[in-house]
């Protein structure tokens, strides 16, 4: 059955048609996103959401969204979309980062431009029918200091498109290294150098925690005297009431915000002032953004739901078309590491260790971690998901860290998951053979080979004789048939280990016939989802 999305905003024709090309049924309702009743009266028939900015995506709505498994956003900001009960219930959301970069850039530039030569204030003078050319005196921007905040994808742009226009950069980005700073032809500084030399500051950062306010009233207060700030970003990353009083008191002599703390913003403490332009969040407002951003997330959500997937996700790993297919049987084996784990652990978890050895380094390991932790969570929480799980390990308090490494052994590559709880310590060890199957090749640091089946006994002993017979009379008798039987010990008379790959489900009674010998420690029923 093809997968199902509806398209409640807006979106062009051509994107429409994407879905449709790629195998996804879609349901276009561009006006429904408004009608928040009927939304989430339907949204339990789709398998995703693609959306603008007038769907709002609430908890409430995705309580409802019973079957949805991704929401597209055809914009940068997920504003409207609450991402944590998004997460909670392992729903994927998107953005298109890129496809509206060069326009929100531009629209910096030019209210740099409008502010440094105040143009609408000019324009206005003028149409009214007044000559006033003595008043509108502006600066220019050549030779002028730029300080960018955030130099990230639209940042990068401002940045370029600044140079060009002779301007000197000062960028200031915790992640910003300094080869990349050198490449782009910038200078990277911190925060109060870039505030105390910068002519013009405008920026492109994200609003999260750490910069909600970013320019405070005591952050303006560093800025150089008859500095120019320009906000295409978020609203809330400036103090509006701290920036109207500096303008007032001629410590900055100008703005440019097309975004504000609260939209749409009916009043602000900026309106009304000189020399402050004022537009209505135009930063995506153009043509070929906004059909760039309906076509992309039209291409990223078709390619998730047919092809597996991830692009541009916030709450999950990115996973390339091209090396899905490579990653998938690996995403398997990591699934079936964790549930492995996670149906023989009875206490609580302290502490998580996910080694990658050899090839496996190499891949996409946040997305095997996904999964790792996905499989380790599920025989508690039936519904968990790769972009679940780590939200729950991160909520349960559980440390977890990952090792890679270079080829250590026989196997190309293999990936080792250790966990510890309060009382003991244990690990397993898988790889993938060339057939694409997962394969144990280590438990509690014993050597073995051993097939994954949906149906599988794990028995702990003491290494005596008599054993295998013992096992296979049991389940004989009970009319279960092995599939493979695979044994391993720590050294003669020592622990060991005993692996089956069984027809069927084992029942309790044949597993507590299997306990009353006085050398099992431990028979456990596992499940896997191989097939």
């Amino acid at each position: 059955m093809a997968p199902r999305v509806l398209v409640s905003d807006e979106l062009s024709e051509t994107a429409v048609q994407i879905f449709r090309d790629r195998g996804v049924e879609v349901d276009f309702q561009p006006k429904l996103g408004k009608d928040k009743e009927k939304l989430a009266e339907i949204i339990g028939n789709y398998d995703g959401l693609a959306i603008r900015s007038a769907t709002k995506v609430t908890e409430k709505l995705i309580a409802a969204a019973t079957n949805l498994k991704v929401v597209g956003r055809a914009g940068i900001g997920v504003d409207n979309v609450d991402i944590p009960a998004a997460s909670r219930r392992g729903i994927i959301v998107m953005n298109t980062p890129f496809g509206n970069s060069i326009t929100t850039a531009e629209h910096a530039v030019a209210l740099m431009f409008a502010v440094a030569r105040q143009l609408p204030a000019a324009d206005n003078s003028t149409q009214a029918g007044k000559w006033e050319k003595s008043k509108f005196m502006g600066v220019e921007i050549t030779g002028k200091v730029l300080g960018v905040i955030g130099a990230g994808n639209i940042g990068s742009i401002v940045c370029a498109r600044a140079i060009g226009l002779k301007m000197h950069v000062l960028a200031y980005d915790p992640f910003l290294s300094k080869e990349r700073a050198e490449e782009m032809g910038v200078v990277k500084v911190e925060l109060d150098e870039l505030l105390a030399q910068a002519d013009f500051i405008t920026l492109h950062v994200p609003l999260t925690d750490k910069t909600r306010n970013i320019l405070s009233g005591e952050a303006i207060a560093k800025t150089k005297p008859g500095v120019r700030i320009i906000n295409c970003a978020r609203g809330g990353l400036v103090d509006e009431k701290a920036l109207a009083d500096a303008l007032k008191s001629g410590h900055v002599h100008g703005a440019g915000f097309d975004v504000f703390e609260v939209e749409p913003a009916t009043e602000s403490p900026l309106f009304g002032l000189p020399n402050v332009v004022c537009t209505p969040h135009l930063g995506a407002s153009t043509t070929e953004a906004q059909e760039n951003v309906a076509l992309q997330v039209a291409e990223q959500m078709a390619d998730y739901l047919v092809k597996g997937a991830v692009t541009n996700a916030i709450n999950m790993p990115s996973i390339t078309a091209e090396e899905a297919p490579i990653l998938k049987p690996f995403i398997r084996l990591a699934d079936v590491l964790g549930a492995f784990v996670g149906q023989a652990t009875e206490s609580a978890i302290k502490e998580i260790e996910i080694l990658y050895d050899g090839s496996t380094a190499a891949m996409n390991t946040k997305a095997l971690t996904s999964a790792v932790l996905a499989g380790l969570i599920r025989p508690q929480v039936a519904d968990v998901n790769m972009v679940s799980a780590p939200i729950m390990i991160k909520e349960k308090g559980i440390i977890l860290s990952e090792v890679k490494r270079d080829k250590t052994g026989v196997f190309d590559g293999y990936i080792k998951l250790t966990v510890k709880t309060a009382n003991q310590t244990r690990s397993v060890a898988g790889t993938v053979f060339s057939d694409g199957k997962p394969r144990f090749i280590q438990i509690k640091g014993i050597n073995l080979d051993a097939d994954v089946g949906n149906h599988m006994v794990y028995i702990t002993n003491t290494d005596v004789p008599g054993m295998i017979g013992f096992i296979g009379t049991t389940l004989g008798d009970a009319g279960v048939n092995i599939a493979n039987f695979q044994l391993g010990r720590e050294k003669q008379g020592g622990d060991a280990i005993a692996l089956l790959y069984v027809d069927g489900p084992v029942s309790e009674t044949v597993l507590d016939k299997l306990r009353a010998n006085a050398a099992i420690r431990q028979a456990k029923p596992l499940v896997f989802n191989v097939d």
